[in-house]
This record gives structure tokens, C-alpha cells and sequence, in this order.
């Protein structure tokens, strides 16, 4: 899940902004379940189970069509995440994408839910939740409109919504924990409060959808400036969760996300992991939130030795009691908790 990708004329307006401002299976787990003590820092790896297209080679684009048609490679990769982390005593959100349970083997995921790792809703064709328009919604509808025929684009998208619970639910035995829209908005639901009205209709508490707007640059695999790295930084007090008039919650994601340095900014792994230091360190330092987001596609592809999120560990571990790495549900509670203060 990032901004990029959403429908191709989304995604332009998004890298302009961004230029230019620099069920547990008997109930969802969107119930909060996770706690932590407010005081410290909390810190979150998410992993969105998609395809991403320019990976693993730059020419690869029709995974637009097949976003939940997880390879080999993507498999491994999260499956050996989970059991990584897991390990050292931590757990990792993962966001599925519903179609990915029509693939023929999903034990994977199951290893990966019986190590206790939470799995949310990412829509079953990853669609894009803010569209108005049929040929908006996903690459898929707009080759094969008839599959959607007849519907209106809310009535799609809460369609799909469902159908990814029921994937879950049907085929690995969980309700989902959490929802993650597709593609990540400067502004949240914020100007939608008829999608926040539609998520909580189907049941969710709590959204990730928000991705603070950022300076970013393709260097071409040149480390970015120090103007981009202090932009990326400066972002993270935007990136807290909180909640909306409505009710719903919000846990935006931190920058910078994989397909944003490596897809947009075609960066250096070593400036990915500098940012990623940064933020997760600024987050430390003020008993803040970091949600760190990650594709397996993607940085199964340019981080094969798992360096980024050993780092994370490493810094939650190395705070002591000043930092704790939780799933989502927590700082969900703890968005709950701060606004009831």
C-alpha cells in the first residue's frame, strides 16, 4: 500500500504534492487487544502483501492486473520476516490483498497467523477506495468493466471490502485486523467522511490511510540531499495517530516507504536505511509513533538480508524500556486513549 500505487492520474497529483511541500477469528481485531504503556515510543512494521509493479526488474508493470498474485519470492520473503522478528520477541502487521487467497497454496500465511502475527483487510483487488468514477477504482475494472456492471464505485468498493473478509475468514480462518486502504492520501480520509461513514458501517474502528505529503526526488541511485532527508524527518510529526470527528481512527503511515525510495526515488539502500534511522529515532526520542511500511515484492528485491527491519528491531531493542515495537491495534489504543485525555 502507498500513493503510487493508485490509478495513474492519482498518482501524478500525489508526487506533485509531494514535490512541491517537499476477525482473531471469533471477532475482528479491530478490537484493540495490543496495549503498551502510553509513555513510551511505539513502533510498528507493516508489511502489505501485494505484487509491485517495477519489481523485481523495472519492466514488470503487469502486476497492476494481478496484485494479489503473490510469487515465490514475495512469499519467502515475508514468511522469513515474520519468523525473523518473531524470533527476537516482536510481531509484524501484514496487510493481505483478498485475492491472494485464490492462489494455490496459502500456507505461508498460515505459518504467519500461528506465529501470531495480526493480518488485515488491503481490499481484495486493491482498489482504490477514494475513486469516483468506475475506470478510477483498479487497473483490473478498467480492462474488464463488465465485472463491475451496474454497480456504483461505492458500491464496488465496500463490494470489495467484504470479499476480502470472507477470503480470510474462508480460506486461512481470521477476520481481518485492521484495514489499510490502497494507496496512501497527503490528507487521510479527511475530505471523505463518506468512506469513513462505509468503513465503519463494515465494522473497522480504526484506517491506515494516511501518507504525510514529503519532499522526494529521483536520484537515480545517488543518495538524496540533506534538504529531502530533513523534509522526510520533519514529516514524521504528521504521521501520528489520531482520530476523526467521525469516530474512526487514524494510523498514518511514516515516510518513507520502500516503493517511494525505490520506485519513485531509485535510492541507495544506505539512504533508505538512514531515513528509516532517522524517523524511528525521532519517534524514540519524543514517545512517539513510527509505522513503518514495506512491501515484500519490493524490498525482498533491494534489502534480500532483511537490513532495514533488523534495524528497527535493533533500535526498539536498544531504547530498553523507552520504546516498545507493537502491531497496530496498539497505537490504535493508543489514539483512543490521547483523545480521551
Amino acid at each position: 500500500m502507498t500513493p503510487h500505487d493508485t490509478p495513474p492520474t492519482t498518482r501524478r497529483r500525489f508526487l506533485a504534492a509531494t514535490a512541491a511541500t517537499g476477525l482473531a477469528a471469533a471477532a475482528p481485531s479491530r478490537a484493540l487487544a495490543v496495549q503498551a504503556p502510553s509513555e513510551k515510543a511505539l513502533v510498528a512494521i507493516t508489511l502489505d502483501l501485494e505484487m509491485s509493479r517495477n519489481f523485481p526488474t523495472w519492466d514488470q508493470t503487469h502486476w497492476d492486473y494481478e496484485k494479489g498474485n503473490l510469487d515465490a519470492a514475495a512469499k519467502r520473503y515475508a514468511l522469513a520476516a515474520a519468523r525473523r522478528v518473531k524470533a527476537r520477541g516482536g510481531v509484524i502487521h501484514f496487510f493481505a490483498v483478498g485475492r491472494t487467497m485464490e492462489q494455490e497454496d496459502v500456507g505461508w500465511l498460515r505459518d504467519i497467523i500461528a506465529q501470531g502475527h495480526p493480518v488485515g483487510n488491503h481490499t481484495y483487488d486493491h482498489v482504490y477506495v477514494l475513486a469516483k468514477r468506475p475506470e478510477d477504482i483498479q487497473f483490473r475494472f478498467r480492462r474488464a468493466p463488465w465485472l463491475i456492471e451496474g454497480k456504483t464505485p461505492a458500491e464496488v468498493i465496500a463490494g470489495n471490502i467484504r470479499l476480502a473478509e470472507l477470503a480470510l475468514k474462508q480460506r486461512v480462518g481470521i477476520a481481518p485486523a485492521g484495514f489499510r486502504t490502497p494507496g496512501g492520501f497527503a490528507n487521510g480520509l479527511a475530505d471523505r467522511p463518506d468512506i469513513q461513514e462505509m468503513l465503519q458501517k463494515l465494522g473497522y474502528t480504526w484506517v491506515s490511510s494516511k501518507y504525510p505529503a514529503h519532499p522526494i526526488a529521483d536520484t537515480s541511485g545517488k543518495p538524496p540531499d540533506a534538504k529531502v532527508m530533513a523534509g522526510i524527518l520533519a514529516a514524521q510529526e504528521q504521521a501520528q495517530p489520531f482520530v476523526y470527528p467521525s469516530g474512526l481512527i487514524e494510523i498514518p503511515i511514516s515516510p518513507i516507504s520502500d516503493i517511494g525510495a525505490f520506485r519513485n526515488g531509485r535510492w541507495p539502500l544506505e539512504s533508505f536505511l538512514e531515513a528509516i534511522r532517522a524517523g524511528v529515532t525521532w519517534a524514540i526520542e519524543h514517545r512517539a509513533v513510527f509505522d513503518f511500511l514495506a512491501h515484500p515484492s519490493c524490498l525482498g528485491v533491494v534489502d534480500p538480508s532483511f537490513r532495514t527491519i533488523d534495524l528497527i528491531v535493533d533500535l526498539v531493542q536498544a531504547a530498553g524500556d523507552r520504546a516498545a515495537l507493537v502491531d497496530l491495534n496498539a497505537l490504535a489504543r493508543r489514539a483512543t486513549m490521547r483523545t480521551k485525555e
